[in-house]
């Protein structure tokens, strides 16, 4: 279970608007910037358990949540692989807002050569890799339907474990 302290390193205005009527259309859009590698406040760990805590720890609100982030990172994954494919490494290397090193994108570049297409899940599924093949499917050109799915269900992966792992140290504790 995410503790006080872990909820309190949630930016205030991001605790807030979770918080609010609207909260899953804000988790929507912090989803998409997570997915699009544009999430630099708050590590992608955090969200879903963070957005269990401010929402309340249910099934039904995992379910929700869990669907929701599914749904944003997916959609914030594939406008990256989307960049990707059109804009080409090194424009992409050169812009300011894309913050991947030439060396861990040609690790990741690497992964996707050795292993193909499956490794977009896995990256999704490990921590500190999420979304790191998205660049590198988008260079070699992946299909995008596969891509889509083969995103949605690495993270559909992760996230249901942190939730997961939210619900069951919740009725541990």
């Amino acid at each position: 279970m995410l503790s006080p302290l872990q909820v309190s390193q949630l930016p205030t205005t991001l605790r807030d608007l979770l918080a609010a009527d609207y909260g899953l259309l804000v988790l929507l859009g912090v989803f998409v910037l997570e997915g699009a590698m544009l999430l630099y406040v708050v590590p992608s760990e955090l969200v879903v358990p963070g957005a269990l805590a401010l929402l309340g720890g249910t099934l039904t609100n995992a379910v929700l949540i869990v669907a929701v982030a599914v749904v944003g990172a997916t959609i914030g994954q594939y406008a990256l692989f989307t960049v990707a494919k059109r804009a080409g490494r090194e424009r992409l290397l050169q812009s300011r807002w894309f913050r991947v090193s030439d060396d861990a994108l040609d690790r990741f570049e690497g992964w996707f050569d050795r292993w193909g297409p499956v490794v977009v899940p896995v990256s999704n599924t490990l921590l500190f890799t999420r979304g790191m093949v998205t660049v590198p499917a988008g260079l070699a050109g992946m299909d995008d339907r596969r891509f889509v799915v083969l995103s949605a269900l690495g993270t559909l992966s992760f996230e249901s474990i942190l939730a997961g792992l939210y619900l069951w140290f919740g009725t541990v504790l």
